[in-house]
C-alpha cells in the first residue's frame, strides 16, 4: 500500500505571482466574497469598522485608526485593530464590514509574501495597490449586500523615495490621494480636522499628532467613532512607515500623544486653531 501524496501536483508546479489567483483555481471557497448570502441586507448584523486616517510627512506616511467597532446602534467592540502591516514597507486600514475586512487584509499580506517569493523581488507601491483593488471587487457581491469592505492603504515609495495613500471604493476603483485622507464614518470630520492642522513640513511626530486630534474630532461629531478611552487606557493604532520600514508605535507612545491632545481640549474643545492666512 502507497501513501498519497500530501500535496496535489498543483501546489508543486510553478505557477503564477499571485496567490489569489491560485486560491481561485485550487479552493475558490476560501476567497472572502466567494460565500452567498441570502437576499436582504447583512449590514445589522456584523460588527462594522469606522475611522481610518492616514498622512504623508518629509521622509514616509503615518496612518492611524480608531479603535470602535459598531453593530447598529450597539458598539460592538471597543478595541479593534483596523491598522495592520501590509508588508515591510506599506500599511493598510480597514473600514466597513469587520470580518470580512480582517480577511481581505490577511489575504493581501499573503498575495504580497507569496509574490515577494515567488518572484524574488517585492511588487512596487503602484502593483501592491492594484493587487488590492482586485480584492476589494472581489467583495462586491457581499457589498451589494450590506457587507462592504472600504481599505485605506499607505506606504513608502522606494523608487520615488516618498509616502503615498490610496483610497478604494466598494467596486475597486483605485485613487491615489495626495498630502492626506481618510475612509468610514467619521471621514467627513477627520479630513476636515486635516485640512487645517495639516503642512508639508511636518515630522513624524507632528504628523502623528495630527492624525490623532483627526481622530478626536471625528470622534466628537461621529457617534461610530470611538475618542482615546482614557479609562481604559484605549487609543489608537498608530503605523508610520518610513524608507527603513514600517513601525507600530507603542501604546505608551500613543498614549503621551493623545494625553497631550487632550490636555490641549481642555481649554479648546474645539481643537487648535489654524491660521487665517
Amino acid at each position: 500500500m502507497t501513501d498519497s501524496p500530501r500535496l496535489s501536483p498543483a501546489y508543486l508546479m510553478p505557477g503564477t505571482g499571485s496567490f489569489a489567483d491560485f486560491l481561485a483555481q485550487q479552493a475558490p471557497d476560501l476567497l472572502p466574497g466567494s460565500r452567498t448570502l441570502p437576499p436582504g441586507s447583512a449590514a445589522d448584523f456584523a460588527p462594522h469598522a469606522t475611522t481610518i486616517v492616514a498622512a504623508t510627512f518629509n521622509d514616509g506616511v503615518v496612518m492611524a485608526g480608531d479603535r470602535r467597532a459598531t453593530m447598529g446602534n450597539i458598539i460592538a467592540q471597543r478595541d479593534i485593530e483596523k491598522v495592520f502591516p501590509a508588508d515591510e514597507y506599506s500599511c493598510v486600514g480597514i473600514a466597513g464590514s469587520a470580518g470580512l475586512a480582517v480577511e481581505i487584509v490577511r489575504l493581501f499580506q499573503t498575495e504580497l509574501e507569496h509574490y515577494e517569493k515567488i518572484e524574488g523581488n517585492t511588487l512596487s507601491m503602484d502593483g501592491k495597490a492594484n493587487r488590492l483593488a482586485t480584492l476589494v471587487r472581489g467583495n462586491l457581491g457581499m457589498a451589494m449586500q450590506g457587507l462592504a469592505v472600504v481599505p485605506l492603504f499607505a506606504g513608502y515609495d522606494l523608487a520615488a523615495r516618498t509616502g503615498r495613500i490610496f483610497s478604494y471604493d466598494v467596486t475597486g476603483g483605485r485613487y491615489e490621494e495626495t498630502a492626506f485622507h481618510a475612509v468610514g464614518s467619521g471621514s467627513l470630520f477627520a479630513r476636515g480636522s486635516l485640512k487645517k492642522l495639516y503642512r508639508d513640513d511636518l515630522d513624524a511626530d507632528e504628523c502623528v499628532t495630527a492624525a490623532v486630534q483627526a481622530l478626536y474630532d471625528a470622534a466628537d461629531d461621529d457617534s461610530a467613532t470611538g475618542g482615546p478611552d482614557l479609562t481604559r487606557r484605549i487609543f489608537p493604532v498608530v503605523q508610520v512607515v518610513t524608507a527603513d520600514g514600517g513601525t507600530r508605535l507603542s501604546d505608551e507612545r500613543v498614549a503621551e500623544i493623545a494625553d497631550r491632545v487632550i490636555g490641549g481640549r481642555m481649554t479648546r474643545p474645539d481643537g487648535p486653531a489654524a491660521s487665517l492666512i
